[in-house]
C-alpha cells in the first residue's frame, strides 16, 4: 500500500495562470506559500520564520474556480497529490515538483468584504479529478 497526499493551507503568491487546451479543458497554475513560525528553542537558539513555496496545478472545474476567485494574497486550503515532471531543454534535464489539486477551499475574507465580515468561503463541492493522460514521452521514468 502507498499514499500520496498533500494538505496545504497558505497564501497565493500570484494570480493563477489559466490556459484552455483543446475541447475547453482548463488548467490553472499558481504558487502557494506556507510558513513555519519563528520560535526560540529551550536552549535559547532563535529559529527564524521559514517560508516554503509550492507549485499548484488545478484542472477542469477547479481551474475555473481558481480563475474566478483566487487572487494573489488569497488564503486557500489545497488537498491533492505530489507529482514530479521532468523535461529536457538545451541538453539540460529539469525537474518540477507540483501538487495536483483535488480539492480547493477558499479561506478568509473575500476581496469585497470588510474585516468585520471576514469568514470562510468554500469552493463548490468538488470531487477528485484526474488530469488527462500524458503521452509516454512525458513520463518521468
Amino acid at each position: 500500500m502507498s499514499v500520496n497526499k498533500a494538505i496545504l493551507v497558505g497564501n497565493v503568491g500570484k494570480d493563477p495562470e489559466v490556459r484552455y487546451l483543446e475541447k475547453d479543458l482548463a488548467v490553472a497554475k499558481f504558487s502557494l506559500a506556507t510558513s513555519d513560525r519563528a520560535r526560540t528553542l529551550p536552549n535559547g537558539t532563535v529559529v527564524p520564520e521559514r517560508t516554503e513555496w509550492h507549485n499548484i496545478v488545478a484542472w477542469r472545474g477547479l481551474a475555473e474556480i481558481a480563475e474566478k476567485y483566487i487572487r494573489k494574497g488569497s488564503q486557500v486550503y489545497v488537498e491533492g497529490k505530489i507529482q514530479t515532471r521532468t523535461w529536457e531543454k538545451d541538453g539540460v534535464k529539469h525537474y518540477m515538483t507540483e501538487v495536483l489539486a483535488e480539492t480547493i477551499n477558499l479561506l478568509g475574507k473575500r476581496p469585497d468584504q470588510s474585516d468585520s465580515t471576514a469568514g470562510v468561503v468554500s469552493s463548490p463541492p468538488t470531487q477528485a479529478i484526474e488530469p488527462p493522460p500524458h503521452a509516454e514521452d512525458d513520463l518521468p521514468f
